[in-house]
């Protein structure tokens, strides 16, 4: 089997100082596909303070950042990496997919 999401030391940090700010550091970063975009499937990513239940989500942690993940989107998701780039474009969270077999110009949707 592959490995869960990971999560770069760099998005690590990133999301953790989102939290510090945001006062919620008990929280999760819960990491999902939707249907859309321009490829077919699009990534989501939020900040989720809700009580988990770890018999429907898969909860795990990457680089201290708690995460969490429906079964449907852990079908699409495993093996991905949470990064955060900055470059001269702008910056952002973007997802590292092994599972996708075309994605879009923005990086931001796929299809398997």
């Amino acid at each position: 089997m592959s490995e869960l999401i990971t999560v770069t030391e760099t998005a690590a940090s990133k999301i953790s100082a989102l939290m510090a700010e945001d006062e919620k550091t008990e929280a999760g970063l819960r990491v999902f596909v939707q249907g859309g975009g321009c490829s077919g499937f699009q990534y989501g990513l939020m900040i989720d303070e809700t009580q988990v239940d770890p018999a429907v989500d898969k909860v795990f942690e990457s680089n201290g950042v708690r995460l969490y993940v429906d079964p449907i989107s852990m079908r699409y998701l495993t093996g991905a990496q949470v990064d955060f780039v900055d470059n001269l474009t702008g910056g952002g969270f973007t997802i590292k997919n092994p599972n996708a077999t075309s994605t879009c110009g923005c990086g931001s949707s796929f299809n398997v």
